[in-house]
């Protein structure tokens, strides 16, 4: 997955439908944010390197988050983090579940790179990730940039959404 975050040409473009992801790296983070401690978000710094690296080189990182209202902890969580995402670059946008539902967006996460390589992510019922797949049928990337398309246009800027759902950050 690194090597297609390192080398599309224009645009990333992630959809996240789950509302927790279980990623060790963020275990402490997490728990440092539920007891409303300071953080300095060390294990993100790879992350906000490649957004900024990228944005420079004029490519494009956007992310919509579909979230159940009200939000779970670990989504009050990635909507604090994401702050420090966007001021890196990368363009997340929030989406509650109902409208998402409504919009008949897809129950799985996915990246689209480029608007030709589709990658699903694969998840366990645990909320560990399994593996990424690569898809190639036209048919399936075509609707992926649909659905793309159809979460960008119902989606919330981040600061927006913070503000009615987030009491602090």
């Amino acid at each position: 997955m690194w090597e297609l975050l390192n080398s599309f040409e224009h645009t990333a473009f992630r959809l996240e439908v789950r509302d927790r992801y279980d990623e060790p790296d963020e275990h402490e983070s997490l728990e440092k944010y539920l007891a409303g401690e300071p953080d300095d978000l060390s294990w993100m710094q790879e992350w906000f390197d490649l957004v900024r690296k990228a944005t420079t080189d004029g490519k494009r990182f956007s992310r919509v988050r579909v979230v159940t209202v009200p939000l779970t902890d670990y989504s009050r969580f990635g909507l604090w983090c994401a702050q420090f995402t966007n001021n890196a670059g990368e363009d997340i946008r929030y989406l509650p579940r109902d409208q998402a539902d409504a919009s008949g967006l897809p129950k799985h996460d996915y990246w689209l790179f480029d608007s030709t390589t589709l990658v699903r992510m694969n998840f366990a019922d645990n909320d560990t990730f399994l593996v990424s797949e690569v898809i190639n049928d036209p048919a399936e990337v075509a609707q992926h940039n649909y659905w793309r398309d159809a979460a960008w246009n119902h989606a919330v800027r981040r600061d927006d959404f913070a503000s009615q759902h987030l009491r602090r950050g």
